[in-house]
């Protein structure tokens, strides 16, 4: 090789080394330990506030077989998951627009198998992922309730893990062991924790105390309070009429939580590599040119 050549390549490496990376969608996975504390509510309210702050944002419902993010905001899809899983359409296919912007990728109610797949057909749809080609900031995940392989799956997957509990007993007891799952088994190390419908500042501060404090002396995991969203009647007004409430009431005081919130997660330091296991699918989301099979076999095989 020609001297002038090496020095063609060691240019082209350094001008690389240069480049930019390419920008890697933050995924936040929201989840609760049990179903009826609000965890769909605050996944479409905090998405939807993504969006109106100029996040190019995605809300997945991964809620399966009990889907109900679009019947939260209006819409009516005409393809979803279960049409993807069949080979019937690509990811891209099924999405619909929401407040802001926001894309939805709806997921079926009602069919009892969608809750229910096997880790190939969870690998299948993040591996779907794959197909989209438009560019995202955000991607939040409207998981299942409880402890079950779909919600560990996708906390996996996530960057970062909001779990929503409330003040009943119950809510705190499930909370707790979908930490110590998370924990004990998928090696999570931090977990944000919101607490919703709350009549004081205080009794927010007390539900996150109550779980930090067991989790402190039986588990190796970090727990950070992400705030609390108050009990608010204009909030259920707003989810009455399936609508986001930073729409519909702006100035009421579940608005204002829920944009401080999406504040917040914008400040967040965005991730510059993934943290493994799942994660490669959000790598695929900021290059959708990529192509990696052994990575993706790894990913399979960790289903």
């Amino acid at each position: 090789m020609l001297m002038s050549d090496t020095h063609d390549h060691q240019a082209a490496g350094l001008s690389n080394l240069g480049a930019p990376m390419p920008r890697i969608p933050r995924v936040v996975a929201v989840s609760s330990g049990k179903g009826g504390v609000g965890k769909t509510t605050v996944s479409v309210n905090l998405a939807s506030a993504l969006a109106a702050a100029g996040q190019r944002t995605l809300l997945l419902d991964a809620d399966f077989g009990l889907a109900n993010v679009d019947v939260m905001l209006g819409l009516t899809p005409h393809r979803n998951l279960t049409h993807v899983l069949n080979g019937e359409c690509s990811l891209e296919d099924t999405l619909l627009e929401g407040p802001h912007g926001l894309k939805i990728v709806p997921s079926a109610s009602g069919k009892q198998y969608m809750s229910e797949l096997s880790a190939g057909q969870h690998a299948g749809i993040i591996q779907s992922f794959s197909s989209l080609t438009m560019p995202l900031d955000m991607l939040v995940v409207d998981t299942a309730a409880g402890i079950a392989g779909n919600v560990t799956t996708f906390a996996q997957a996530a960057q970062e893990i909001l779990i929503v509990a409330c003040s009943e007993p119950a809510s705190i007891t499930d909370a707790y062991a979908l930490i110590k799952v998370l924990s004990r088994d998928c090696h999570v190390k931090r977990i944000h924790v919101l607490a919703n419908q709350v009549r004081t500042p205080a009794e927010g501060r007390e539900i996150f105390d109550n779980l930090a404090r067991v989790a402190a002396r039986f588990l190796d995991v970090n727990l950070v309070y992400f705030g609390a969203v108050p009990y608010d009647d204009w909030l259920r007004r707003a989810i009455r009429r399936q609508q986001p409430v930073i729409d519909l009431y702006p100035k009421s005081d579940s608005s204002r939580a829920f944009r401080e919130m999406a504040k917040e997660i914008i400040q967040w330091q965005p991730p510059r590599t993934t943290r493994g296991n799942l994660e490669f699918f959000v790598e695929r989301l900021a290059d959708p040119t990529a192509h990696n099979p052994g990575l993706q076999a790894c990913a399979g095989a960790a289903l």
